[in-house]
């Protein structure tokens, strides 16, 4: 894999140990091939990551069904866990070019359900 980089994050409300995020951006130079996805666990890795750089505690876990378009404007929902509690999670992909693709992680300001 190659190196990784983050970048901006934006303070909110919000719960348990993820009390101070609501958005957080990350980049990071994913080995996508010749695919024009980044595989979903590596979203989901990066996007724990950068969630526990902001908060200084990980999510208990993040998971995201499907793979992120490295295309522009292309989003997915992930669902994070924290402190028995479950949030939306969704993922964009604010660019891309060639293995290199940038994307923002915005957390649902409610719980699910």
């Amino acid at each position: 894999m190659g190196t990784q980089s983050r970048n901006r994050a934006v303070a909110g409300t919000g719960l348990g140990a993820l009390a101070v995020l609501l958005t957080a951006g990350c980049s990071f130079n994913a080995s996508i091939g010749g695919a024009a996805a980044v595989p979903a666990d590596e979203v989901a890795k990066e996007a724990a990551a950068v969630l526990e750089e902001q908060v200084g505690q990980a999510p208990d876990d993040l998971t995201c069904p499907e793979d992120l378009p490295a295309e522009v404007g292309s989003s997915i929902r992930c669902e994070l866990t924290a402190g028995g509690e479950t949030l939306g999670v969704t993922v964009t992909t604010t660019s891309a070019e060639g293995s290199d693709v940038n994307f923002d992680v915005e957390v649902d300001e409610q719980p699910a359900g």
